[in-house]
């Protein structure tokens, strides 16, 4: 085969460091737009973005020139150092170190997305650690209740 073809869309979570309730109205917009700035920057496409105050989640088509753990690494670096020159306010802003990486399947994307817009509503009814093990449950990771929250 002469090219390379690939569609990797992926729902991410990740949250602020102990899940301190840092992320507010003033920050959303500016933030989600930085964010799929530099998702631009290494040639992917922000699909839908929303956050609660202590948690984002994002779903992305990733480039097919970065993993999975450098396009992270990158994003949460870029992000946080962008929060802290932005907002000077929010000197103890930091991304928790993990985050979870989801494949999503094309026939799948409206049911992510809807899902991402909805996180407000979906929130009154479930926290984020509920939300997140149920994340886990569903995809079939294995992960040890003693340290997924260090």
């Amino acid at each position: 085969m002469a090219g390379t073809f690939t569609f990797i869309g992926m729902h991410f979570v990740f949250s602020t460091k102990n899940r301190v309730p840092l992320l507010d109205n003033i920050t959303y917009e500016r933030l989600f737009s930085y964010i799929g700035g530099i998702i631009r920057e290494l040639d992917g496409k922000l699909i839908e973005i929303n956050s609660m105050p202590e948690h984002i989640h994002f779903y992305a088509y990733m480039p097919k020139t970065v993993s999975v753990s450098k396009f992270m690494e990158i994003i949460k670096a870029n992000s946080s150092k962008w929060v802290h020159d932005s907002f000077p306010n929010k000197d103890k802003f930091r991304w928790q170190d993990g985050y979870g990486a989801f494949s999503v399947s094309k026939s799948a994307e409206d049911t992510v997305i809807q899902y991402i817009r909805n996180q407000q509503e979906h929130h009154r009814k479930k926290s984020f650690q509920e939300e997140f093990i149920e994340f886990l449950n569903k995809h079939g990771i294995e992960y040890d209740e003693n340290y997924i929250w260090k």
